[in-house]
């Protein structure tokens, strides 16, 4: 082959791009990334509806450095005075039943009657990369537009249940933002809806019909916490499984004692992929607040998730402090080779390592 003929591998040099331009973008966010927060500057800023305050406030409250903890925790503190006037609702249901779609159709109605959403979707994590996996913006692309909304995805972590760590903080911060609606989706029934109950008004129990889904409706710990039940997809061939699971839900809940509020769990059915039924959700959310309200019992579960967080605060700083603590990182690591040696058990190792941590 002649040498001085390219070759099919050849490379063009490609377009160069505007040195000014991509430059002048660099440095902003490298300006941006390096400033020092101000923890009163960015909780005024939040206060006063800046949303992308919110954000970078959110993200300190995420943050595992103890830095951003302390600098978080003063903007929560200065937060809170504007906060507790939402409505906080709990969404949660199977993989599949169609949490995504209902929260975007359902937020579309509040948004339509003058009122701010927030929806704090918690995404499974990646076991390897540790980030969101389903990533909420995408499968909101008519929420996330509204000025309205404002959506915030986290990464599940480690936390039983799927509800984010953080999550009653960030809660705190959007209601100081003026979000009047708190919407808390988890990532699926599991092992731990306690946690969402804890942190919410209203809880919302997403079914669908015709997958053998209605079994799982027996399951108590579940049935007992649902303040409400919908019955999704609700449209078409659907339809009228739709309504004889709404019918045997029903039956259901009537197994199951009164609960202390004295509201009676209802059950709906909804096609949020055609914006059919949300509406009806919306007014019985309405009835619950007013009725819990004007017999006490809204204000009451607001402080009993106030000492609840104050627990839960505790045993999460506990584990954090014992697992940041550099002594116990550096011996942590001796114990697991110990333990992958089969030269100590997992028990006497643990109780090493906390006696070890105890006399610090």
């Amino acid at each position: 082959m002649n040498k001085e003929q390219p070759s099919a591998l050849h490379e063009k040099k490609g377009v160069t791009q505007p040195l000014n331009t991509s430059d002048t973008a660099i440095n902003n966010v490298k300006r941006f990334r390096s400033r020092e927060v101000n923890p009163d500057e960015l909780a005024e800023k939040i206060c006063n509806g800046d949303t992308i305050a919110l954000s970078r406030a959110i993200t300190l409250v995420e943050s595992t450095n103890p830095e951003h903890s302390k600098k978080a925790n003063q903007i929560i503190t200065t937060c809170l005075p504007k906060a507790n006037k939402s409505v906080r609702i709990g969404i949660t249901g199977v993989p599949g039943a169609g949490k995504s779609t209902f929260i975007e159709s359902f937020g579309k109605h509040l948004t339509s009657l003058g009122k701010k959403v927030a929806v704090l979707a918690v995404d499974p994590s990646s076991s390897i990369s540790k980030g969101s996996i389903l990533g909420d913006k995408t499968r909101m692309e008519d929420l996330v537009k509204d000025k309205n909304a404002f959506i915030r995805p986290s990464p599940s972590g480690n936390s039983l249940g799927g509800v984010a760590r953080k999550t009653r903080e960030t809660i705190i911060l959007c209601e100081a933002c003026g979000f009047d609606t708190i919407i808390i989706e988890t990532v699926g029934v599991g092992q731990s809806e306690t946690a969402v109950h804890s942190m919410v008004d209203f809880f919302l129990l997403l079914k669908i019909s015709g997958a053998g889904d209605e079994l799982q409706g027996i399951k108590r710990g579940i049935m007992e916490m649902a303040d409400a039940i919908v019955i999704n997809k609700a449209d078409g061939d659907n339809l009228k499984p739709a309504e004889r699971a709404k019918v045997e839900f029903k039956r259901a809940l009537h197994l199951y004692p009164p609960k202390a509020n004295g509201w009676i769990p209802k059950v709906l059915t909804a096609s949020a992929l055609y914006d059919e039924g949300v509406e009806n959700v919306w007014k019985l959310i309405e009835n619950f607040r007013t009725q819990t309200t004007e017999s006490g019992h809204f204000n009451q579960k607001r402080l009993e998730q106030q000492k609840f967080w104050f627990l839960q605060t505790i045993d999460e700083q506990l584990k954090s402090n014992f697992y940041q603590n550099p002594v116990i990182k550096n011996e942590l690591k001796e114990k697991i080779a110990a333990i992958d040696a089969m030269q100590a058990s997992p028990f006497a190792a643990a109780t090493d390592l906390l006696n070890l941590y105890y006399n610090l």
